[in-house]
């Protein structure tokens, strides 16, 4: 005979498993024997002060007994009022987590968009700056209607394509000789010299200019005056200088190298063919010989000559000759004043207040502006950059 009192001993079936109601009312401790046939017979379990602590996710296998005959019962479903606190804790926290990544999401959009307007400002300053130094004026002196000493500057090698060129300084000149506010112009000149060709065409304009215009040129020397820059300085009325400067240097040179030793002795062979018996003069590879080394010297003789012509038209009787003068030795300015190769110690504002009688200064001498000194800095860039290249390509071939 079965008590009812006694718990079921045979296994739950699968129609038996336990199955959590949507709103269970709290269940509370039945009575010891009311379990019958067709009652839950876990239906005691569910006391409140005796439930354990309920995962807030059950997996799906959680819900069935863990073995047939097993003493201990698996764990229950959670019922639905006990997952309601811990779900909304979840949900508030998650909300909170948005908003905050919210809130950074617009911050580092603000930031964005407030760099990208700083650099399109920058780009913009850049082009605007770009575009003023492309179309501001070249070299241009300040506009003024007062009486002025005009200042040239004549510094560096005598050369084309430099800042010391005839064709850089020609516009300057004519500029200053033309501006009738200009009461006289300098050339403050800072040169080794130079080609003797554009020497001797700043020298021919300056001499044109003076006759046309009526205007007085003087020459102030900074450090030194030599070759070619005196070629140039002749052509002033009055020569100032340093007592340490260097001035002189009437004479011409040419030179060279030549390699026929060294390459007998590496065993190298010239192969030069030439129509014409002199079109490899000066060639470095071959020997020179005794006729075309008396033809260069004859040339170059002939250029020193032009050379003491325009020194002596410039200084005239100012001019204290000595076999010397013409050989090409430079004097330091004290003895070039004893000579007569220049008029007087002074610099530039010495000349300008004591001299002209004009101590403001306006110098014309023109000046790259900023778009292209940039543009020569990018284009020496750009040739480094293409050299090194070059280099490192030619291991590869």
């Amino acid at each position: 005979m079965k008590n009812n009192d006694d718990p079921p001993t045979q296994p739950m079936t699968e129609a038996m498993q336990f199955k959590t109601p949507p709103a269970p009312p709290v269940p509370t401790a039945a009575p010891a024997g009311a379990a019958a046939e067709g009652d839950d017979p876990q239906a005691g379990l569910f006391e409140p002060d005796a439930l354990p602590p309920v995962p807030p996710r059950a997996s799906a296998g959680a819900s069935g007994p863990s073995g047939a005959g097993s003493a201990s019962p698996s764990p229950m479903p959670m019922p639905a009022g006990a997952a309601v606190a811990p779900l909304g804790g979840s949900l508030d926290r998650i909300e909170s987590t948005l908003e905050r990544l919210a809130a950074g999401l617009v911050l580092h959009q603000r930031s964005e968009r407030r760099w990208s307007i700083f650099f399109r400002a920058c780009w913009f300053g850049l082009a605007l700056a770009l575009a003023w130094g492309l179309f501001a004026h070249r070299g241009g002196p300040a506009t003024t209607s007062t009486p002025h000493t005009a200042l040239i500057e004549l510094r560096g090698e005598i050369a084309a394509d430099t800042e010391a060129s005839a064709e850089a300084l020609l516009g300057a000149l004519r500029q200053a000789f033309r501006d009738p506010a200009a009461v006289a112009v300098v050339l403050r000149i800072n040169s080794p010299g130079g080609s003797p060709v554009q020497s001797g065409i700043l020298n021919d304009e300056i001499r044109r200019l003076k006759a046309q215009h009526g205007k007085k040129v003087y020459a102030v020397v900074d450090e030194i005056c030599a070759s070619g820059a005196y070629y140039v300085a002749v052509a002033a009325d009055s020569i100032y200088v340093d007592k340490a400067s260097l001035v002189g240097s009437i004479g011409v040179l040419m030179d060279g190298f030549g390699f026929t030793a060294a390459m007998e002795k590496l065993g190298v062979e010239r192969r030069l063919i030439t129509a014409g018996e002199n079109k490899a003069l000066l060639d470095p590879f071959s020997p020179l010989p005794d006729k075309q080394r008396a033809y260069v010297k004859s040339m170059i003789e002939q250029i020193h000559k032009q050379f003491i012509d325009v020194v002596k038209a410039g200084r005239g009787a100012r001019l204290k000759e000595t076999p010397e003068m013409f050989s090409g030795l430079v004097w330091n300015g004290e003895e070039a004043v004893r000579l007569g190769l220049v008029d007087g110690l002074g610099n530039l504002d010495h000349v300008a207040r004591e001299v002209v009688k004009a101590e403001e200064i306006v110098d014309y001498t023109p000046r790259d502006n900023v778009a292209e000194r940039l543009a020569k800095r990018f284009g020496a860039a750009m040739g480094q950059g293409v050299v090194r290249a070059l280099r490192e390509l030619a291991p590869m071939r």
